[in-house]
């Protein structure tokens, strides 16, 4: 199995599951930490800052870094200043979402005549943000969503995800938002971006298809299936375009490392 200079890791379903630690998944970190190699963590989750991620991480074991933390909300603010520095935006969403933004210096209105609407995941969604988010992009908003995830996984089960609020705006303003997080391209090229390495020295790791392998299908870069979330290696496996690799966990991965070094 091939190795690589740096890798792109998803969280959810890689490294944990709600508050348990995946199999393999402290010590691959750690192993990647010892050996110096190049690590970001991409995740579609708005609602949390770097910081937020990294304390997560924390809590099984895990040490890492601000700046090692790529999210939808992170590249959502950089996507909306390519295009229009100072933008206005109304934001529904979190706080990881708000803080995300302004620290771009985007200019948040609680208005429906601004530049750009931004849907990220908001638990505390309700009629009125709904509303004002439809009227602004039927005014001509351009309509950013950080991911189209439909369901997240929470302890009760598959709780609405942002993909899911997306679409009631979707509906109602008859409009398609321009999507940010995994499997499309911004949020992934904000993390090359950083990595500064060719797309050949680096590869994407996650359990889900749809997202985390797509991610690095779209993006052209190569991707590690590990077989601790959602999908499985048969279902992977069966795809067009299958996983570079399918491997049991990341302890896999890490004697691969180790022969290297």
């Amino acid at each position: 199995m091939k190795t690589y200079k740096a890798y792109l890791i998803d969280l959810d379903g890689t490294l944990y599951r709600g508050s348990q630690v995946i199999e393999g998944a402290v010590e691959f970190i750690n192993g990647l930490n010892k050996y110096e190699i190049p690590h970001l963590y991409v995740t579609n989750n708005s609602t949390k800052s770097p910081e937020d991620v990294v304390e997560k991480l924390a809590s099984i074991g895990i040490e890492a870094r601000p700046s090692e933390v790529v999210t939808s909300a992170m590249a959502t603010a950089d996507y909306i200043s390519s295009e229009k520095p100072n933008a206005s935006v109304y934001m529904i969403g979190d706080t990881g979402l708000r803080s995300a933004l302004m620290s771009a210096g985007l200019n948040l209105k609680d208005d429906i005549e601004v530049d750009f609407v931004v849907v990220g995941l908001d638990e505390n969604i309700n009629y009125e943000k709904l509303t004002k988010a439809t009227l602004a992009v039927q005014r001509g908003a351009t309509f950013i969503s950080t991911n189209k995830d439909p369901s997240i996984p929470k302890e009760q089960g598959f709780l609405p995800g942002n993909g899911s609020l997306t679409s009631v705006v979707t509906v109602s303003s008859k409009t398609e938002p321009i999507f940010i997080g995994k499997p499309e391209t911004p949020i992934m090229q904000k993390a090359l971006d950083l990595l500064q390495l060719e797309k050949s020295e680096v590869a994407m790791i996650g359990d889900l298809y749809d997202t985390d392998i797509m991610s690095g299908i779209n993006i052209g870069i190569d991707t590690v299936h590990v077989q601790t979330g959602v999908t499985s290696k048969e279902e992977v496996l069966s795809k067009d375009i299958p996983p570079t690799v399918s491997i049991e966990n990341l302890s896999v991965l890490l004697k691969e490392i180790e022969k290297g070094q």
